[in-house]
């Protein structure tokens, strides 16, 4: 036992010489080297010096959501208090400062349902932001904040992308602020389908690590500018990101500050894609053929027609329905385009002019091509009359029939009814789901 005493204490001393501030300078870690004169200069990259650049225009998003719980019948039953009981719930994300104004982007399902809104800046001040608008579609939103002295973002293009350029993502990822993931851009015009099931149109793809939180951050190239809003939208895809075009963004934003909402884009024509014969191929179609052009539309003063096939959009070839709507998506209203089409053979080009899409569009289709007209109701929009032998009339829709979705979309008034037929305006079919009671169900119409 004494032995074993004196080695402990032999151990002890060991270990208390080789710990001590002597022993180490003599016998282990070196101390540091002293930095040589420029060694930091020389250490700052172009990322560095873009990350400085924008790393003050990135906010932190906090969304409070007030979230009512009815009580069950048996709560009802045993007495307890039967009253619907609230909770709230917070979600994370992160946004972007647009002007010194106080004007801030972010993801609209970021803040979608939200009862009030939280807006923290880099150098964290905590800001409660106002809801300007948002858009689903787009899955964009713009919020407003005081005070007005911010460092905004140095607004970019994609327009002259390459591929395989650097990029790198700013957000707060997981609630760990101002992160900082590089990549480079692996693709431009993808199209990729959201949770919710909604597809999403001309993203652009990048390997930068975009996680949940860095949803409504920023994407920028290496001078520090600003080409886009990052979205996270594909589920435990960390290795694949996708980011709204910053040109996309700006017009939406513009959009949403002066209306509160995003104007559709309207060239007057609806088409399908021309040479998919196997719907399961993976090969790309030819063109856009033109099935219907609306009188007095852009189209129809350009001279397009029926059978047209459209083959490029300001130099942007169009293979397809798809591409055709991003194109209009893409360039907004009120931009002259150069529309390349081929007609019996010849190839040919003509200009035209981009405008909103008509107010009373939707319900015009419900009238000119189905043949209903519709009036709101307490339980949603209702058929007060259907043309006799008109499409409507031989699926046998009839007065007093509710329609509650347009494309499985949920539809609660005729103004949404109409928006959701408008939007759906370049579709080659419209499906609407029917309320006859003591039954729902969905009549496809196809559109000319």
């Amino acid at each position: 036992m004494r032995a074993r005493k004196e080695m402990s204490s032999l151990v002890l001393l060991l270990t208390a010489a080789l710990l001590s501030p002597t022993a180490l300078s003599q016998h282990s870690v070196p101390p540091p080297a002293a930095a040589a004169p420029g060694a930091r200069a020389e250490r700052r990259t172009p990322i560095v010096e873009a990350v400085e650049k924008i790393g003050p225009a990135v906010v932190n998003i906090s969304a409070e959501r007030l979230v009512q719980q009815r009580p069950s019948s048996l709560d009802s039953f045993l007495g307890f208090d039967a009253r619907p009981r609230g909770y709230k719930t917070e979600s994370l994300g992160s946004g972007v400062i647009l002007d010194p104004s106080g004007v801030v982007v972010t993801n609209d399902h970021v803040i979608s349902g939200a009862s009030s809104i939280w807006v923290t800046t880099a150098d964290g001040r905590e800001l409660e932001a106002k809801l300007e608008g948002a858009d689903a579609d787009n899955d964009l939103a713009v919020l407003t904040v005081d005070p007005k002295n911010l460092r905004a973002a140095r607004i970019g293009t994609t327009s002259d992308l390459m591929i395989g350029e650097t990029v790198i993502a700013i957000g707060n990822p997981f609630g760990l602020s101002n992160s900082v993931t590089t990549g480079i851009v692996s693709a431009v015009h993808r199209t990729v389908r959201g949770e919710s099931g909604r597809n999403y149109s001309d993203f652009l793809q990048t390997d930068a690590a975009i996680n949940p939180g860095n949803s409504g951050g920023a994407l920028v190239n290496i001078l520090g500018e600003l080409i886009g809003i990052n979205t996270a939208i594909v589920g435990g895809a960390n290795t694949i990101g996708f980011a709204i075009p910053i040109d996309r963004a700006r017009r939406v934003v513009d959009e949403l500050l002066h209306y509160g909402e995003v104007k559709s884009v309207w060239l007057g024509l609806r088409g399908t894609t021309v040479g998919l014969g196997n719907p399961r191929s993976q090969s790309r179609g030819q063109g856009l053929r033109v099935r219907s052009v609306y009188p007095n539309s852009p189209a129809a003063r350009a001279g397009l027609e029926r059978g047209d096939i459209v083959v490029s959009i300001d130099g942007r070839p169009i293979e397809g329905r798809e591409d055709f709507d991003t194109a209009l998506d893409s360039a907004g209203t009120g931009r002259t385009l150069t529309v390349a089409f081929r007609r019996d053979g010849r190839d040919r080009t003509v200009h035209l002019t981009t405008e909103h899409t008509p107010d009373d569009l939707g319900l015009e289709i419900l009238r000119r091509e189905l043949g209903v007209g519709v009036r709101d109701t307490r339980n949603g929009p209702m058929v007060v009359s259907v043309t006799r032998n008109s499409p409507a009339d031989g699926k046998g829709l009839d007065r007093g029939d509710l329609l509650l979705a347009v494309n499985n979309r949920k539809v609660k008034t005729v103004e949404e009814l109409a928006k959701s037929v408008e939007g759906g305006f370049s579709r080659s079919s419209l499906v609407l789901s029917v309320w006859r009671e003591p039954y729902l169900y969905s009549v496809t119409f196809g559109l000319e």
